[in-house]
């Protein structure tokens, strides 16, 4: 029997007793608990049918005969002896014992009444409230079975067992803060024990906390320095620092461990892709397809590395590989509906066209949707709230809708918004690059924009420094707003189009009088492109604004870390997407301080070009 099953009466022998008068069933049932401690469950029984033909409905001996039958893995057995004990009298520890039983008979709703009723008896009982929680989590429902866990812990705040699970649950309803401090009561109470410290280091992972997650799953190598899964782990820590070449040697020492394991490689090759080791990249890829060649990951990391190295044609089907890949999450309906790539005539037919991607992706491929419209088709875009009032106006969409909104209105076919350029055949020297492809946001609130940010007697820049906090390459493409201090020394008025800056950026947002930040007022991106129409130049690292910036051809610096998103390419300072764009990229030193030095030195030649009524940057 497992240490959280064990009947609380059989355990603990606190079976009441009646009065110990030789020879009546009470005497035999105190034997019968010594006997069972004493790890001899034959003279247990044998006591228990002494006190049973003294009185066959003793309820004790009942209960005990149940608790031995349980021992014996006689569950059937176990469950007519507790329940008649329990139709005598009703008590905590005969409970107790049929629900165990019935849970090893897989009867879990039954077990749970058990508990339950059990607990009613005896509330302040931690191992009813333990055995309720493990029943709840066979039932799938682990919201109850965390309450039922911390219960035990009110009652034994160093019950390592329940904070264990109960961490395991709220890591399993992604509750990740919450399942830290569990773990970190398992920590204290037993230190250096490597699975916990490998658990809690993927809550720390989850919050984003990536020195601390690769500090918990160093300790958790020194414990275990042949776990594969944590020196991968290892090597993704350091990934997520940008610390690419470190994170080459963890995989490669988890790969000695699990050479064929797929996962490590993928995450190798992610590494060599990044370091720009493009031809190591395609060989690792390779292998995984030769062990897995269904693989989706290895064909999505392939795609994008064609891509940036600018082969359209092989690189639009690869993305394709996204429908495969659970770990992209990648959001979309379930549609009966067949699917339109670019395959068959689409004239007088309604083809929806749905967002899949982030809202820049959005944003990029919006341009397709007036080509679809030229094909004699009826369009119904779907976006995200925050993006319909700016398309819903888009020439050629007959009507749109909010991807929260339910219910799809009637059509014929589909496209996912990111798959546009796979429909449409799109090649490097093919990109429909006319801008602006926008409507023009509403004068009227230009108008109210360009009144709040008041005398425009010198150039206004936006200014844009970080991204989803969520994306995986964030270390890469965001900087802290304090950086950009920089570039804040020329004669020019800057004017924050950062929406919900981190923490610390906010602090310096409110020492900095040199920025106008008026960001409340941008409810949507209709609101964004009314501001960003009443601005000289963006500047802008890789986040929405920068494609809705570029897409009203609105002057816009991009700064990018040296190996970008592949919409970006390489080796060039402009974009085929964005022709008023210009690319600010960083060298192989991977660091932004000499991408804003060009900056500045750009931005001083523009103002004084401005100065002296030249042309636009």
């Amino acid at each position: 029997m497992r240490r959280d099953e064990h009947p609380t009466a059989a355990t603990e022998a606190k079976v009441r007793l009646k009065g110990p008068t030789p020879g009546a069933p009470a005497s035999f049932c105190a034997a019968a608990v010594r006997h069972l401690q004493a790890g001899q469950p034959i003279d247990a029984e044998s006591c228990c049918r002494q006190a049973l033909s003294i009185d066959p409905d003793y309820p004790d001996a009942l209960h005990l005969m149940g608790v031995l039958s349980v021992h014996a893995g006689q569950y059937d057995h176990a469950v007519e002896w507790a329940a008649r004990a329990i139709r005598r009298s009703p008590q905590a520890e005969y409970l107790a014992t049929l629900g165990i039983a019935l849970r090893r008979l897989g009867r879990r709703d039954e077990a749970l009444k058990a508990f339950d009723k059990a607990l009613q008896f005896r509330p302040d009982d931690a191992e009813l409230w333990r055995n309720l929680g493990n029943v709840l989590v066979e039932l799938e429902r682990p919201i109850e079975a965390v309450l039922g866990f911390q219960h035990v812990l009110r009652l034994k705040p160093r019950d390592w067992d329940a904070a264990n699970k109960s961490g395991r649950l709220l890591y399993q309803l992604k509750q990740w803060a919450d399942a830290l401090a569990q773990f970190n009561r398992c920590d204290e109470l037993q230190p250096d024990h490597a699975p916990t410290l490998a658990i809690r280091a993927l809550c720390l992972r989850h919050l984003r906390r990536f020195e601390d997650y690769l500090a918990d799953n160093r300790r958790a190598h020194a414990l275990d320095p042949a776990n594969a899964e944590t020196c991968n782990n290892i090597g993704d820590a350091l990934q997520s620092l940008g610390r690419e070449e470190e994170a080459l040697q963890w995989f490669d020492r988890s790969l000695r461990l699990a050479p064929d394991n797929v996962k490590l490689l993928n995450n190798k090759g992610f590494s060599l892709g990044q370091l720009q080791r493009f031809d190591e990249a395609f060989a690792i890829y390779d292998a995984v397809k030769r062990i897995d060649p269904d693989n989706a990951a290895a064909e999505w990391n392939v795609a994008l590395l064609q891509m940036l190295k600018g082969n359209f044609e092989a690189g639009w089907a690869g993305r394709e590989a996204r429908w495969k890949a659970t770990a992209l999450a990648v959001v979309y309906p379930k549609l009966a509906q067949p699917v339109w790539l670019g395959q068959g005539s689409i004239e007088g037919k309604t083809v929806l066209v749905h967002a899949d991607e982030g809202l820049g992706d959005t944003i990029q491929f919006a341009r397709y949707v007036p080509m679809l419209a030229a094909r004699g088709a009826r369009v119904i875009l779907v976006v995200e709230e925050v993006l319909r009032g700016l398309l819903s106006r888009l020439p050629g969409v007959a009507q749109c809708c909010a991807t929260s909104a339910g219910a799809l209105p009637a059509f014929d076919v589909h496209c996912p918004m990111s798959s546009l350029p796979l429909a449409f055949g799109t090649r490097l020297d093919t990109i429909p690059a006319a801008i602006p492809y926008l409507p023009p946001p509403a004068k009227a609130r230009v108008d109210a924009w360009d009144a709040r940010l008041g005398a425009c007697d010198r150039p206004r820049v936006g200014l844009v420094w970080s991204g989803s906090l969520g994306h995986r390459n964030d270390h890469n493409r965001s900087l802290p707003l304090r950086a950009m201090a920089r570039i804040l020394d020329v004669d020019a008025t800057f004017v924050s189009l950062q929406k919900d800056p981190r923490a610390a950026d906010q602090a310096v947002l409110l020492e900095r009088s040199d920025i106008v930040d008026l960001t409340g007022g941008l409810a949507d991106f209709s609101e964004t492109a009314a501001l960003v129409s009443c601005l000289d130049l963006v500047i802008t690292v890789d986040t929405s604004v920068a494609h809705l910036a570029g897409a009203l051809g609105c002057p816009t610096w991009l700064l990018l870390p040296w190996t970008p998103d592949y919409r970006w390419l390489l080796d060039r300072d402009d974009s085929p997407w964005y022709p008023t764009m210009r690319l600010f990229r960083q060298t192989e030193t991977r660091d932004y301080a000499s991408v804003l030095d060009r900056v500045h030195a750009a931005l001083v030649s523009l103002i004084s070009t401005m100065k002296e009524g030249s042309a636009k940057p």
